[in-house]
């Protein structure tokens, strides 16, 4: 079977691992999948066209409703969605983009949500039955560079001083785009640094949003104690994450964040802000801690530095958690079986 897969596939983002692992699942099956970026299109009938070339698709699949769910309105075979988080958490809002993606839901054979909180939301503000939405968690794998130097990652970030080692580093992992919000924290981090300057707080990820990567810059460079890395590849980023203190989380709204899934993973603690995405995987001084103002950010972050036995109970709790409901074997069955209803 010929599989059109669209998705927002800006490089090193959250969005474009997860379409890649679903893409090898399909393709483990057999079928061919072929993998496009929702932004190459201006319109569903592009995506008409493309799918009734020679030799023909015979199904498709997107992720996220309105960005890419929407070019696959005028084909004529079947296809399935996967909800991304902005659709479901923030386009439902609006009115223009929640009649487009009801439309796209209901033409859909079937949809995947993350969590059961994401399913609810779409039964109800897009008003869909739900024996079409599957939940189906984000499989995780990690994989650490070999060769990777800490001390020149920081230095690179402008990092400076003798004891490098000797910092808590706390990592914020996110493509610099407004629903991150990359600078909720930086203000009260600053000072909290400038009273304890052995703790720094590093951003890092893809600048996809060019005013906002400007505006970021721009703080970075006149605060202290905040810095900003250039984007890695996803091994490099794993291996920076087992070397800092804690991984932060500060986005507006979530689908589920693979980077905090990946953090557990690989053994790090987790600080989230406690929206409804980040609730649902990381369960308050369990598996990691919630914090709904920056000042209960830098609250939490000294228990963590603090209570070594707190960290070593959600770094452990953490890790069981991901291995028993984020394995891949699971979510490469949920895909196969789907995309095998298409037929």
């Amino acid at each position: 079977m010929k599989i059109l897969f669209l998705a927002c596939l800006s490089p090193k983002t959250g969005n474009h691992t997860t379409a890649e692992r679903i893409r090898s699942h399909i393709e483990s099956a057999g079928h061919t999948c072929v993998l496009r970026d929702a932004e190459e299109f201006r319109s569903s009938f592009e995506v008409a066209h493309l799918v009734s070339q020679n030799p023909p698709f015979e199904g498709a699949l997107a992720i996220h409703l309105y960005r890419a769910g929407r070019l696959l309105l005028d084909i004529q075979v079947p296809f399935g969605v996967v909800f991304g988080g902005t659709d479901i958490n923030e386009d439902v809002k609006v009115e223009q983009r929640r009649v487009v993606m009801q439309q796209v839901l209901h033409k859909a054979r079937f949809a995947v949500a993350f969590t059961d909180k994401m399913k609810k939301r779409a039964e109800l503000f897009l008003l869909s039955q739900s024996s079409k939405i599957n939940v189906q968690p984000q499989g995780i794998q990690t994989e650490v560079a070999e060769k990777f130097c800490w001390r020149e990652f920081l230095q690179s970030a402008g990092v400076s001083g003798e004891d490098l080692d000797q910092l808590s580093v706390f990592l914020l992992v996110c493509g610099l785009r407004r629903v991150k919000d990359p600078l909720y924290l930086v203000e009260v981090f600053s000072e909290w640094h400038s009273e304890n300057p052995q703790n720094v707080f590093v951003i890092v990820g893809p600048k996809i949003d060019p005013a906002l990567t400007a505006e970021v810059e721009a703080v970075v460079k006149r605060t202290a104690g905040v810095f900003l890395a250039q984007e890695r590849s996803q091994q490099e980023l794993h291996a920076a994450m087992k070397c800092c203190f804690a991984m932060v989380n500060s986005s507006i709204s979530e689908g589920m964040s693979a980077a905090i899934l990946e953090a557990m993973d690989l053994g790090l603690p987790v600080l989230a802000r406690d929206i409804p995405g980040n609730a649902a995987v990381v369960q308050h001084e369990i598996t990691g801690l919630l914090y709904s103002s920056p000042q209960e950010f830098v609250h939490q972050s000294w228990r963590l530095l603090s209570d070594h036995e707190l960290r070593e109970r959600l770094v452990r709790n953490g890790k069981l958690y991901v291995e028993e409901h984020h394995g891949l074997k699971q979510e490469r069955e949920t895909y196969q079986r789907l995309v095998d209803a298409l037929l």
